[in-house]
């Protein structure tokens, strides 16, 4: 094998399971694609000692100090094939070419899909929003809307008053139970049962939503709990196990972030059903130390 661990997928997750195994003195290499999830935002919040800074230079910092280790390489590249062979597993890129390693690191991250609605992508990431936590605190007291994509979705209208006067849209389609109107009304939320049929204000800016009746409600930021896929075929492929949860798939891993798979270790959004940079960065770390244990044979 050429490498002890292949981290796929180079943003927070993946770059905190590689520093670990470089600390480690194993041969690490990053394979990235230059996607992450978060690309459409200019910002990343709630980051202990990084809040508010790019996300993007957050990883160029962070690729800058693990390539000062000498185990550790970095790979602009798309991986598009995953397969075990007998004493580990061989990477295929994009560009036809193959790299192997003893042990795999998935952080490959999800894709976002919104509802149907023409102007969300436009905004996305500025006006239209999906984490209170990483973007709350900006958009603090304006109006605030919560646009229904599931049944899940009152759960982020309760939330919301925290940081402004908050609409709850049920689009006509995800009616909140009686329990759940109940605690939404006691935290102040307006439930709207209209559909919003259109964005007004020059995107990526968000001034107002038109209604299917005509109305146009004044909200500053609207925040979609946009439903999500993973982003790369290659745990579908090594046949890792999938759990479903309130948002869509994501791989079932243990404590130290094993996979149903032996040697393929998982972290970052892919990995999880609640969604955060930190708890991504969190969950890398996990994988990079599980890997590493599991070479010490």
């Amino acid at each position: 094998m050429a490498f002890d661990v292949i981290v796929v997928g180079g943003s927070f997750a993946g770059q905190a399971a590689a520093i670990q195994l470089a600390r480690a003195r194993r041969r690490v290499l990053v394979i990235d694609a230059a996607a992450p999830r978060n690309r459409f935002a200019k910002h990343a919040q709630g980051i202990v000692g990084h809040d508010g800074k790019p996300p993007r230079a957050i990883v160029q910092e962070a690729t800058r100090q693990l390539l000062s280790y000498p185990t550790a390489s970095f790979m602009d590249a798309e991986a598009v094939k995953a397969e075990r062979l007998d004493e580990g597993f061989q990477i295929t890129l994009a560009d036809g070419s193959r790299e192997t390693a003893k042990r795999l690191v998935l952080a490959t991250g999800v894709k976002d899909h919104l509802p149907p609605l023409e102007g969300l992508w436009d905004r996305w990431g500025t006006s239209v929003i999906h984490c209170p936590y990483c973007h709350g605190y900006e958009v603090r007291d304006r109006q605030l809307g919560s646009l229904a994509s599931s049944p899940h979705s009152w759960h982020q209208a309760k939330m919301l008053p925290d940081w402004g006067p908050t609409t709850f849209f049920t689009q006509g389609e995800f009616e909140p139970e009686p329990d759940q109107l109940e605690v939404l009304e006691r935290r102040g939320v307006r439930i709207e049962r209209t559909p919003i049929v259109g964005l007004h204000g020059d995107a990526p800016g968000l001034t107002a939503v038109l209604l299917a009746d005509g109305r146009r409600l004044e909200i500053g930021a609207l925040f979609v709990a946009s439903r999500v896929s993973i982003a790369s075929p290659l745990a579908e492929q090594l046949g890792c196990a999938v759990a479903e949860g309130p948002l869509g798939p994501y791989l079932e891993v243990d404590d130290w972030k094993a996979t149903s798979v032996p040697g393929v270790y998982a972290a970052g959004d892919a990995a999880q059903a609640m969604q955060n940079a930190s708890l991504a960065i969190a969950s890398g770390t996990m994988a990079g130390v599980g890997a590493h244990q599991s070479l010490m044979v």
